[in-house]
């Protein structure tokens, strides 16, 4: 986007409303259900250490004493390294007893959050748990998901880590929130139509490692980084994916306009401590991972603001794509200063 309509559209969004917010219980992405904890035991008899997400089959006996095999997925091998879980946690061979979201239709998975091992002590694999069946836990999520910042480094503006945190207000509630109504957002008719036929229990656009484009890889439950350039443009690490946004701040037009990529082309001016960003060219399809699609025109503008004593980034986002949204939609978050946290790699492995 030529820089005169970027800064055009920046200008735009202070008098842009957020969507409305209504109330519904969906499962989580389709598959499993988070309204109900169940649990299971047995030995574990295939165990895969990786991102996206760990899996492992547990071999449990059933009422009539025949073996039965329940496919198991928890949160991803960075998640739990940085809550102090380690590869090698537990071990194929070993009996353990798992507790968490069973699934939404007969296939036999899970979706754990607790997993009891062998020597007694008990794994908590996600944030906002407590031990289920005895203190000795393991599962710190304090380098996760921040609660409190550390305001020390004031001078570092914006460039640095910033840790995702326990806020209640994700940036795209529907993928956290089992009772967020995803037909809260103003959808038009053509885009209430697509998402009628998303099937969230196959149609998972980020399956077999595909990164998530703009602007839904900005919900990444993990740390983000940015990094100035020597030609004074700015580089936005994100560790989900490994993936890297590139913000042009130099004058003038790019010298060819660039192709349409999954994060877009992003232009980006200082207003005071404020980042304002517009992205545009995005050809990722989707607005959200729950089905609501998008289009090739969508334009993006976001804000990031370092509060003074540096311990906090206030984001907003502002997304306009007349082909989804009878009006512009706004999504706000935050992300917290913890010094000791760093980029980790991501590393996605295909099932």
């Amino acid at each position: 986007m030529p820089r005169r309509a970027s800064l055009a559209m920046i200008a735009a969004v202070a008098a842009l409303a957020s969507a409305p917010v209504a109330r519904a219980h969906h499962s989580f992405f389709g598959r499993f259900d988070t309204s109900k904890v169940a649990e299971l035991e047995g030995e574990v008899v295939e165990l895969l250490w990786r991102n996206p997400h760990v899996y492992f089959t547990v071999r449990v006996a059933d009422a009539a004493g025949t073996a039965v095999d329940w496919e198991i997925e928890t949160s991803s091998l960075t998640v739990l390294k940085r809550m102090g879980i380690e590869e090698g946690a537990f071990k194929v061979g070993e009996r353990v007893k798992v507790a968490g979201n069973p699934p939404a239709g007969d296939k036999k998975e899970l979706y754990a959050r607790h997993v009891l091992l062998p020597d007694g002590r008990e794994l908590l694999l996600n944030v906002g748990l407590k031990p289920r069946w005895t203190s000795e836990a393991l599962g710190d999520e304090s380098l996760l998901m921040a609660r409190n910042g550390d305001g020390s480094r004031p001078e570092l503006g914006i460039f640095r880590v910033w840790s995702h945190t326990r806020a209640e207000a994700r940036l795209f509630p529907e993928a956290t929130d089992p009772n967020f109504d995803i037909q809260s957002y103003p959808l038009t008719d053509a885009a209430r139509a697509a998402l009628a036929k998303f099937d969230r229990a196959t149609d998972n656009p980020t399956a077999n490692c595909v990164p998530k484009g703009m602007p839904t890889i900005m919900e990444a439950p993990y740390p983000i980084e940015f990094l100035q350039e020597p030609d004074g443009n700015i580089v936005l690490a994100i560790e989900e994916y490994d993936l890297e946004r590139r913000i042009r701040m130099s004058r003038g037009p790019p010298p060819e306009p660039p192709a349409p990529s999954p994060l877009g082309y992003s232009v980006g001016r200082w207003e005071g401590r404020t980042l304002a960003v517009a992205t545009s060219r995005i050809n990722w399809p989707y607005f959200s991972q729950l089905g609501i699609p998008q289009s090739g025109n969508v334009a993006i503008v976001e804000r990031f603001t370092p509060s003074e004593d540096g311990s906090r980034l206030d984001y907003e986002m502002t997304v306009i794509d007349p082909a989804t949204f009878t009006k512009p939609v706004v999504l706000k978050q935050y992300w917290l200063y913890l010094p000791e946290v760093r980029l980790m790699p991501y590393r996605c492995t295909a099932r």
